[in-house]
């Protein structure tokens, strides 16, 4: 452990954290860590980075277990279909998209005014889809457009 982060462990209730199954753990780490700011609570088996209050578990795949058997845990293939991705709110997401553009971060695209926020999206080392979202008009109860999609 390093800098006083915490295994994802709660003395009560519960905690949700995110598991990537990655191809690169060390490659994988470093996003995480370095470009986003995460720290690094495990280095491996598995590998857990805390981003701000939540945690990030990455491992390769591998094939069924005793406790899921006849399930495997498969690498995700990148395209243009995503059924998950992370979601991460910012207070200055100019700030966030210069920064970690700076340390090697590719966007889609910049940041786009949607008038309820300002969001852009970038992709991990595996492919993973990252929204990465600053409220603005939604904190004044400006909702987003329904027709504008997703």
């Amino acid at each position: 452990m390093t800098g006083g982060a915490r295994i994802p462990a709660p003395a009560e209730g519960l905690l949700v954290s995110l598991f990537l199954t990655v191809r690169d753990v060390e490659r994988s780490r470093d996003f995480y860590s370095r470009i986003l700011g995460g720290t690094v609570v495990m280095a491996e088996n598995p590998c857990i980075v805390q981003l701000s209050n939540s945690w990030i578990i990455m491992n390769p795949g591998g094939p069924p277990t005793p406790d899921k058997p006849g399930i495997s845990v498969v690498d995700y293939e990148p395209g243009d279909t995503t059924s998950i991705f992370l979601n991460l709110r910012v207070a200055d997401i100019h700030a966030c998209h210069t920064g970690w553009s700076a340390k090697g971060a590719t966007f889609v695209t910049p940041p786009l005014d949607r008038g309820a926020e300002i969001r852009c999206y970038l992709r991990d080392p595996d492919g993973y889809l990252i929204e990465v979202g600053q409220s603005t008009g939604l904190l004044h109860g400006q909702h987003a457009d329904p027709s504008s999609g997703r």
